[in-house]
């Protein structure tokens, strides 16, 4: 049992200065072509929405810009891979979502386009809740619980929110009662 246990140990002391030595393995000049990859690759990007117009062009640059600034904070995650890096990557890959989910939105008009933003910011408050989730987890178990409580009541009440915009499309009793069924199944 002793000889079993001292194996297991030595197993697992292994894996984790072998991650560590993967992790670290990305040379300056890895990094730096890598970061030129990214650089040509958004520019080539960018080029191919010049061929469109009005708000296809702005969606178009959007994702683009979104790809770019989302590939830049995943190679510093994985040049530098500390938390707060990987952290950053998520909140980047959030935001990118947001800013061409909004664009997108733009097609739309009245209640459906007020709608399609809240969906949009919604979706990116979930994405960030679970980015905060992920960050603080990994510091204990008690701030991770802490974490996902908060991330729990973010994520209801950008529900909510959608929830009361929809009840916006409608009038009079209607209205009332989607407004009251919102808050009832948020808890407001």
């Amino acid at each position: 049992m002793n000889r079993l246990r001292m194996t297991l140990i030595a197993s697992a002391a292994s894996l984790v200065f072998g991650a560590e030595v993967l992790a670290q393995a990305m040379s300056k000049e890895a990094y730096s072509a890598a970061e030129e990859q990214i650089e040509a690759t958004y520019k080539a990007d960018k080029k191919a929405c010049d061929s469109l117009s009005g708000n296809a062009e702005d969606i178009c640059v959007a994702e683009a810009k979104g790809k770019e600034k989302t590939a830049k904070a995943e190679l510093e995650a994985r040049y530098d891979p500390t938390e707060k890096n990987r952290y950053k990557a998520r909140l980047a890959k959030a935001e990118a979502d947001y800013e061409v989910a909004k664009e997108r939105c733009d097609d739309k008009a009245g209640n459906e386009k007020d709608v399609c933003v809240k969906e949009a910011k919604a979706a990116e408050t979930k994405a960030k809740a679970d980015a905060e989730v992920a960050k603080e987890t990994g510091k204990g178990a008690e701030q991770g619980a802490e974490a996902r409580k908060e991330a729990a009541e973010d994520k209801r009440e950008a529900d909510y929110k959608v929830a009361r915009e929809k009840c916006d499309a409608l009038s009079g009793d209607a209205k009332s009662q989607c407004v009251d069924a919102a808050k009832a199944r948020y808890g407001q």
